[in-house]
C-alpha cells in the first residue's frame, strides 16, 4: 500500500475524525462507547487543526487530479503547547490522537504518520523532545514507539479524568 502522509485539507476533516473515532471505539480504548464525552473532540477535526498541525495518511496518492485517494489514517502534531497540548512542556511537541483505518493496518501507515511527526518536531525551533500519551492497553503503539527510539516515562504519566481512578495514560518521549 503505497502511503503519503501530509497536512489535512478541510474536506478530509470529517473522513479523518471518523476515522480516529471508530479506531478508538473499535478498540475499545473510551470507557463509555458510543456515549463518551471524548469522542466528540476525537471528531472535531477542525478544532484540532486550528490550534495544531492535523496530518494525514492518504492511499492511492499521486494519481492524477487526486482521483482515487483516500484517507486512511490521522495524527495531530502539536509543535509547541497551545490548547491541543496535555503533557508538553517548554521546548517539547507532541503527538495526540494517532489513529489507522482497520484495513490500512499492518501495512506501515502508523509508524509513518509517527515518524512525520518526528520529522516535524526535529525541523522546530527550540524543540528538544517529542512526547506523547498512550493507554495501557495500546500493546502495538508502545512496541512501535520503542521500534522508534521513545522511551518510557513514568514520572510522567497522568490520569485525564482524575474522577476516575483506573484511567492513567503512560507517557513516551523521545530526545530530539
Amino acid at each position: 500500500m503505497d502511503i503519503v502522509i501530509r497536512r489535512a485539507r478541510p474536506e478530509e476533516y470529517e473522513a479523518v475524525g471518523e476515522i480516529t473515532a471508530q479506531a478508538y471505539l473499535g478498540d475499545g480504548l473510551l470507557d463509555f462507547g458510543e456515549s463518551d464525552r471524548y469522542l466528540g473532540e476525537l471528531r472535531n477535526v477542525a478544532k484540532r487543526a486550528a490550534a495544531a498541525d492535523v496530518l494525514v495518511a492518504v492511499a492511492g496518492a499521486g494519481t492524477e487530479a487526486g482521483a482515487g485517494e483516500r484517507v486512511v489514517g490521522g495524527v495531530t502534531f502539536v509543535p509547541s503547547g497551545g490548547p491541543m497540548a496535555d503533557i508538553a512542556r517548554e521546548g517539547e511537541a507532541e503527538i495526540r490522537m494517532l489513529a489507522v483505518a482497520k484495513e490500512a493496518r499492518g501495512h506501515g501507515t502508523g509508524e509513518a504518520l509517527v515518524r512525520a511527526c518526528v520529522d516535524r518536531a526535529r525541523a522546530t525551533d527550540g524543540c528538544v523532545r517529542l512526547v506523547l500519551s498512550t493507554q495501557r492497553t495500546m500493546h502495538s503503539a508502545h512496541r512501535l514507539y520503542g521500534r522508534l527510539g521513545f522511551t518510557r516515562a513514568p514520572d510522567r504519566d497522568w490520569n485525564p479524568i482524575p474522577d476516575l481512578d483506573d484511567i492513567m495514560l503512560l507517557t513516551y518521549e523521545l530526545t530530539l
